[in-house]
C-alpha cells in the first residue's frame, strides 16, 4: 500500500469521482485519527489537532495553510486556544476524494514535525 504522504494532489473536476468504498477502506487505516463525518448530505473527514497553547495552535494553522496553497486543495481550519479542527473534502465534487485523504495524511505529518520541533 502506497503512503499517501509521498504523493501530490491531482486536479479535480466536477466529474471526478469520490472515493469508492474499497478505496475508503484502503485509505482510512492510514488516517486513524480522522473521523468520517457527515455534513448536509457531504462526507468529510475530520479532525481535532490540541497544542500547548495560542501560538503553537497558530502556528500549525499557517502550516496547513501553505500546504494547502502548494498543493492547491484547501480545508476548514477552526483555530482556537490550544486547538485546531481541520477539515477536508472536496467541494467540487460535494464528496471525499483520494486528494482528501493524502491531505489529512499531510497534516498528521506537519502536526507530528511541530510538536517534535516544539519540544527541543
Amino acid at each position: 500500500m502506497p503512503q499517501l504522504t509521498g504523493e501530490r494532489c491531482v486536479a479535480c473536476r466536477r466529474d471526478s469521482p469520490p472515493v469508492t468504498d474499497e478505496e475508503l477502506e484502503e485509505l482510512r487505516p492510514q488516517i486513524p485519527e480522522w473521523e468520517l463525518v457527515e455534513e448536509d448530505g457531504i462526507r468529510k473527514l475530520d479532525r481535532v489537532f490540541r497544542f500547548g497553547d495560542f501560538q503553537q495552535a497558530l502556528d500549525f494553522t499557517k502550516a496547513v495553510g501553505d500546504l494547502a496553497e502548494e498543493e492547491g486543495h484547501h480545508p476548514r481550519l477552526v483555530t482556537e486556544w490550544g486547538r485546531v479542527s481541520v477539515t477536508w473534502w472536496t467541494h467540487k465534487i460535494r464528496n471525499l476524494h483520494r486528494n482528501d485523504f493524502l491531505m489529512a495524511a499531510k497534516s498528521d505529518q506537519l502536526h507530528s514535525q511541530l510538536s517534535q520541533a516544539q519540544v527541543k
